[in-house]
């Protein structure tokens, strides 16, 4: 299997002196192309730091984190804002569209934002995947959090990125909008070979991974893979 991400004795530390906070302890794993990976474990045990570590999105105090055989670390501001427009994906709790922008726009938006032409053949084949094909000319604000956050799904997905990754992204919605959400992403990594991170509290969402790691006081704990 292909590794997409991995990180590499990953600490992260908040703080210094009586404030010094361990979030991150010395963390060492990978995720492999077409792979649906949920994240798991109590407030505080450094899940969404871990994400935002290998997705470029926060700094590392010490060890690798990689994209492919890319160091994040050695990336100056410039090259990291391209790698990550580029390369990954990222869907959040509160959606994140462009209320201004109709569905369409919010989809194309990275791409936009980089230069790159829409594979429309891809383009076509995302939005028909999320099943927002005949809502492309609403605002965000006239959809339901449930297609708010398949639009979102489909913004992750529109550049096809390397990785994509997800914090707490039924968090926001009801238990069938979630569900929904969740077959999404199980299906982007079906069928159009994704690879999916999802941070998640949720045993009921983490259930639709092919494999859930576990996370303790900044480390990993337990590493469990489905049959």
């Amino acid at each position: 299997m292909k590794v997409v991400s991995s990180a590499t004795d990953l600490t992260k530390v908040y703080g210094r002196g009586e404030t010094r906070v361990v979030a991150l302890d010395g963390v060492s794993i990978a995720f492999g192309r077409g792979e649906f990976t949920a994240i798991m474990g109590p407030s505080g045990s450094g899940k969404s730091t871990l994400m935002h570590c290998m997705a470029g999105l926060d700094s590392i105090t010490s060890g690798s984190a990689r994209i492919g055989d890319v160091e994040l670390a050695g990336l100056d501001d410039r090259r990291l804002t391209r790698l990550r427009r580029d390369r990954v994906g990222f869907v959040f709790q509160a959606f994140n569209l462009m209320p201004t922008l109709n569905a369409a726009e919010n989809v194309t938006l990275p791409l936009d934002l980089g230069g790159r032409r829409p594979d429309r053949e891809w383009l076509d084949r995302v939005i028909s995947t999320v099943g927002l094909s005949d809502r492309l000319h609403h605002r965000p604000a006239e959809l339901s959090g449930g297609q708010q956050q398949r639009l979102a799904v489909a913004r992750a997905l529109a550049s096809r990125p390397e990785i994509i990754f997800a914090d707490e992204p039924t968090g926001n919605l009801d238990s069938r909008s979630g569900a929904e959400v969740l077959g999404l992403l199980r299906e982007a990594v079906r069928e159009l070979d994704s690879t999916v991170v999802m941070v998640t509290h949720d045993p009921a969402a983490a259930a639709h991974a092919d494999r859930v790691v576990h996370l303790a006081d900044g480390r990993v704990v337990d590493d469990v893979r489905g049959a």
